[in-house]
């Protein structure tokens, strides 16, 4: 028998081998859902990674449970705890990685099914975190499961990690790991996030958070030409961002491959703004006093393109609160920086990316789409502290249902991205003649 048409034969075997799997796929990803790890606050951590602690052991792999100490959430009520498997080859060769978080968003209103109920209807899986991504996490443990039945005398190593926090910006999950050197041991990341299944997802935009406070004079209410009102120093901050900002933003474009269209342009959510005494939460509490606001906090959030300078991003805001400051009677102001990632984008010829495109070929008949996300995830983390540009996102579901009510992830997609995980095993792991 020829390599080629021993490679052909042991490509149809895997993709057999995933298809008598479709059942377990599905009762592991309800298994998953069904586990409820909320962040905020982080609830369940630890039993999400004892399930997968299980599993994975049962499939052969050596597991270690790490608690990101220290890092932002972490306690002792809601440790944030990360789990890491390893099965090592027969024989020297790369590392491939899969790496899946195991938070989800709050539920929020609109449901029509039990969020954690993993309930299978006409094809799809429904719960919260379907898609987002534990449909991913599931695809790609029964991935690795199927080629290691299949291709027992591999080469190299296969990782898979379950990961807290990726939500709320990933420091007490793959940030964490990257310092801690568990990605120096690896040549190639996959991260299961729901790009669409004919997706390879090449990166993401920049971020920048920051906290903008306007200050004032507190007086009585009914007497506000005593006082200095903070909360109308910000409408002015506003008001500048709308006739300035915001429009500069938009005329800003991008050649990187950002979904949807409109994330192709530079942006800027107004997070919250909080001024004066706090909401009242409860009817019975009484009225607020009459008093003018000394403090008024806002959060922005600014993404922004390959093509922008951080320092840039950031003169842009500083620019119209110095300016107010110039102009406007007793304007004064305070910012603070919160978070900031620089944007990424893995090179198409990168050896993971022709290695999942090809995958991407043999299972669905058509080339990918090779996009950026127009939001963070992971990956920063795995480039920046990691140093290792050979990452991508690829998994089964539809980027829109992320955090959406009524989230599913179609069984049919999770099937097709486990064949693709699973032949790109094949193609960095396999016989190589």
């Amino acid at each position: 028998m020829t390599s080629t048409a021993a490679s052909l034969r042991l490509q149809d075997r895997l993709t057999a081998e995933i298809e008598a799997r479709r059942d377990d796929l599905i009762a592991l990803t309800q298994d998953l859902i069904r586990i409820p790890t909320l962040n905020p606050p982080g609830e369940n951590y630890r039993e999400i990674c004892d399930f997968l602690d299980r599993r994975l052991s049962a499939s052969g792999f050596a597991t270690e449970l790490v608690r990101a100490v220290g890092s932002p959430g972490d306690s002792d009520r809601y440790p944030r705890w990360n789990i890491v498997a390893r099965r090592e080859g027969a024989r020297a060769g790369d590392c491939v990685h899969f790496n899946s978080h195991t938070d989800v968003v709050d539920v929020g209103r609109g449901w029509t099914r039990d969020p954690f109920g993993g309930e299978l209807a006409d094809g799809r899986i429904y719960g919260r975190g379907a898609c987002d991504m534990k449909g991913g996490l599931a695809a790609s443990i029964v991935a690795a499961e199927a080629f290691l039945a299949i291709c027992p005398d591999y080469c190299g190593a296969i990782e898979i990690s379950g990961t807290a926090d990726e939500e709320s910006g990933g420091f007490g999950g793959v940030a964490y790991l990257a310092q801690q050197g568990f990605f120096d041991r690896v040549q190639h990341v996959i991260i299961p996030e729901p790009l669409n299944k004919d997706r390879i997802c090449l990166g993401h935009r920049g971020v920048w958070w920051a906290e903008i406070e306007t200050y004032g004079e507190i007086a009585h209410g009914s007497m506000p030409f005593l006082g200095d009102c903070a909360v109308r120093h910000m409408g002015a901050v506003l008001h500048e961002m709308e006739e300035t900002l915001f429009p500069a933003l938009a005329a800003k474009r991008t050649d990187m491959p950002v979904v949807p269209e409109g994330a192709k342009q530079s942006t800027l959510n107004i997070n919250s703004i909080h001024g004066g005494q706090s909401e009242i939460l409860r009817p019975d509490t009484g009225l607020p006093s009459p008093v003018v606001p000394d403090s008024c906090r806002m959060i922005v959030d600014r993404r922004f393109l390959i093509e922008e300078n951080i320092d840039d991003v950031q003169a842009e805001i500083t620019g119209i609160l110095d300016g107010l400051k110039s102009t406007r009677d007793r304007f004064d102001y305070g910012i603070r920086e919160m978070h900031r990632v620089l944007p990424t984008m893995t090179e198409k010829d990168a050896p993971v990316v022709t290695t999942v495109t090809d995958a991407i070929r043999l299972t669905l008949g058509k080339d990918p789409e090779y996009v950026v996300s127009p939001g963070t995830y992971d990956q920063k983390h795995i480039d920046r502290i990691g140093k290792l540009k050979n990452c991508i996102a690829y998994g089964p579901g539809i980027l829109d249902l992320a955090h959406k009510p009524d989230e599913y992830v179609g069984v049919d997609d999770m099937v097709d991205s486990a064949k693709v995980m699973a032949l790109s095993l094949l193609t960095l792991l396999g016989p190589k003649d």
